[in-house]
């Protein structure tokens, strides 16, 4: 037996309503229709992206940032135009675009704290 690779990406969120408004407004992603009621599942391929209320006794606030020390990365078509909109609004970016390995990439603060990059090579 043995793991595949990964197959579902959730992040515990403060106000699951706001977060999911920032993940629908600047990234463009939709809510799927699947999905328990504590938390919005994203129609996200190959891999399932949720966020969820948080688990009794996590404490998000313990640590700089949640999710310290993992890196979340999704792939975008339109990395700038979703940076821009960013900075226009006053969002948090923790990483400034360049052109690399993996296309256009930047890092930004959701409203959380997670840091999440954005790239545009497949």
């Amino acid at each position: 037996m043995s793991v595949t690779g990964p197959d579902f990406i959730s992040l515990q969120v403060r106000d699951l309503a706001a977060s999911q408004a920032f993940y629908e407004r600047y990234l463009g992603m939709v809510r799927s229709p699947a999905g328990p009621p504590h938390a919005v599942l994203f129609e996200t391929t190959p891999i399932a992206f949720a966020l969820r209320d948080i688990v009794p006794g996590t404490d998000l606030a313990s640590a700089p940032y949640p999710g310290i020390g993992a890196a979340v990365w999704l792939h975008a078509t339109d990395v700038q135009e979703i940076h821009d909109a960013l900075v226009a609004d006053g969002h948090s970016i923790v990483a400034a675009p360049i052109d690399g390995p993996f296309g256009r990439t930047f890092t930004f603060a959701d409203p959380d704290g997670y840091r999440i990059t954005l790239h545009d090579r497949a």
